[in-house]
Order: C-alpha cells, then structure tokens, then sequence
C-alpha cells in the first residue's frame, strides 16, 4: 500500500473519489482473484475462495474490487453486522476470520456496524478507498458506524489518517470511525454561560 497518499489526514467520509481508480461491487468470477490478493497482501489472512464466496453469495454489496485500465488493483471486504454481531465484535465474541452469518445483517435487517475485514491493494489501487467510503454512505449503510482491525503499519497509518480511533472494547486493537452526522455538535461558550446563570439563579 502506498503511504504518501495518506500524508494528509482526510476524515473516511470526505476522501476525494480518484478518476484512475473503478470501484465496483466484486463479480463471482473475481472472488478467487481476490481470494487470492488478500492472502498476499493482508497478513494473518487465510480464507480460502470457498469461505469468502459463501459470504459474497451472502450479501454481494460486502465485497468491492478496486480496477485501473482494466486490470485488478485491490479490494475490499466489509462485515455488515447486525446488532447481535455489532454486541458479540465489542465483547470478543465473534470469530472474526471465520465469522458466522447470524451475526451479519440481512438484506431485510438494520446494518448497525461495518467491520472493515480486509483492505488488499497494489500501487495506486489505495486511492479506490474514497469510492468504497461512498459505496457506504448508500441508505443502507449510513446509520453504521466502521471499525478495524489494523494489521500492519501502513494499515495503522491509514486508520490514522481517515479519522480511526482505538475504542475500549474487549476485542483487542479494535479501532472505531464514528460517522460524521453521528458526532455529537461541541457546546458553544454561550451556551454554558447560560445554562450556569439559570443554575446560578435559583439560589
């Protein structure tokens, strides 16, 4: 992965969306291709192109690929948890390398968080990441806050960089993006001079 383009920090939801890079929802016939990348690239990574085709068959929009002139440059895969698996990733209690499908959201079901499961790519492929942040401000995804986990330093780099924060959770280096219409707005000066004149005056 490529660092540089990261020099600046950028919030997730406001990276700028690059001309060379496509970013598309994964067709079945690159699932191996993709399988094969993110064991590569990702370290710790051993699902095979069985395991994660059982997971593209289940929700085909978890998966993107990042493409430059046609040829494969990267990928990404999401967990769309409900709030049972959003519940079982703070406490520890999914297995995250081969996480089992009642924890993910139905096509019918609230996605209450997005787990960032794998990001593999080559060269400029990186810059794919401002698509794939668009592709999860659809409705469906919008009211989910993501988190990752971070398994090497350019990962870390980038979580920095886009606005990841480590969070207290029982999974351990788990790292939280809140969106940003989820942010509470700072109290205005003016506003807590008043409020402290209202307590003031009734004594």
């Amino acid at each position: 992965m490529e660092r540089g383009s990261f020099a600046a920090r950028h919030d997730f939801d406001a990276l700028p969306l690059s001309s060379d890079v496509d970013v598309r929802c994964a067709q079945f016939s690159e699932i191996a291709a993709l399988s094969e990348m993110a064991r590569r690239l990702v370290p710790g990574v051993q699902i095979g192109t069985a395991e994660l085709a059982k997971y593209f068959t289940f929700d085909p929009q978890s998966i993107l690929t990042f493409s430059r002139n046609g040829k494969l440059v990267g990928g990404m895969a999401f967990l769309f948890l409900s709030d049972r698996g959003h519940d079982a990733l703070l406490l520890d209690e999914i297995c995250l390398t081969a996480p089992e499908t009642h924890y993910l959201a139905s096509a019918e079901e609230e996605v209450a968080a997005i787990y960032i499961w794998a990001i593999a790519a080559t060269g400029r492929g990186i810059a794919g990441l401002g698509k794939a942040a668009a592709h999860l401000r659809q409705l469906r995804f919008r009211g989910a806050d993501c988190y990752a986990q971070p398994s090497t330093v350019a990962g870390r780099d980038i979580m920095r960089a886009t606005g990841f924060e480590p969070v207290p959770s029982f999974q351990p280096d788990l790292w939280c993006y809140e969106r940003p219409w989820h942010r509470h707005p700072m109290r205005m000066p003016g506003a807590i001079i008043q409020a402290r004149s209202v307590s003031d005056a009734r004594y």
